[in-house]
């Protein structure tokens, strides 16, 4: 990590793949023990695909060394939403356990044991507790999430605990676009009520997360047709 300005990188969905799986595994190799590589960025800039595929090419390598640790599994529950009458900003910072999360991650990278996570279903808008599991011999934590790299409380407990930060960087209008298809896909909602949660939340924590762009190590400028 450092205080400096980020390196900026324009890549190609594969040679940003490609990347990151060296920087991986060079920073685990440097610094021998269980490291945590963040994954930031914007809602629909491709981070969770990235996440997921960087996984698979780090165990297809050396089987078990890399797992998966999304942040949207520390969405609160939708019941506590309904509670606080915060249903309507789902997915904005304040709807998440972000001080969860911290404690987590802070756990997860000295675990001596396997560890157990919850995750997030599109499908039913809500948490899904034990979704996964990180066992022990796990040395690669690919953490993903949107606010990874805040500076407000309690956000700002992340980044510390990230080996290396990455930014992933998609235009906006590339952005307003897939999550608009995103939100159709699941058809749990008017396509009246997808527009105005995309413009007004969506859009919104887009512009938040940019804000915190010069936190990360690198970022990486997707160059993508959609």
């Amino acid at each position: 990590m450092n205080d400096n300005e980020p390196q900026v990188l324009h890549l190609a969905p594969e040679a940003a793949l490609d990347w990151l799986v060296a920087q991986s595994t060079e920073t685990l190799a440097k610094l021998g023990r269980r490291v945590a590589i963040g994954l930031a960025g914007g809602p629909g800039v491709g981070k969770s695909t990235l996440a997921v595929q960087l996984v698979e090419r780090l165990n297809a390598a050396r089987p078990g060394v890399a797992a998966y640790v999304p942040m949207d599994g520390f969405h609160m529950l939708h019941a506590k939403l309904e509670r606080l009458g915060t249903v309507r900003d789902k997915g904005a910072p304040h709807t998440f356990e972000g001080g969860a999360f911290a404690d987590f991650l802070d756990g997860l990278k000295s675990a001596a044991g396997p560890v157990s996570g919850p995750g997030y279903s599109r499908e039913i808008e809500d948490v899904v507790l034990d979704a996964f599991i990180v066992p022990a011999e796990v040395k690669i934590l690919v953490v993903e999430g949107n606010y990874l790299l805040l500076a407000n409380a309690p956000w700002w407990r992340i980044k510390p605990l990230l080996d290396l930060a990455v930014f992933i960087d998609v235009p906006r209008d590339k952005v307003r676009a897939r999550l608009l298809k995103r939100h159709a896909e699941h058809g749990l909602f008017s396509e009246e009520r997808n527009r105005e949660h995309v413009e007004r939340v969506d859009l919104g924590n887009y512009d938040t997360v940019q804000r915190s762009k010069g936190r990360a190590d690198v970022v990486v400028e997707l160059v993508t047709e959609a």
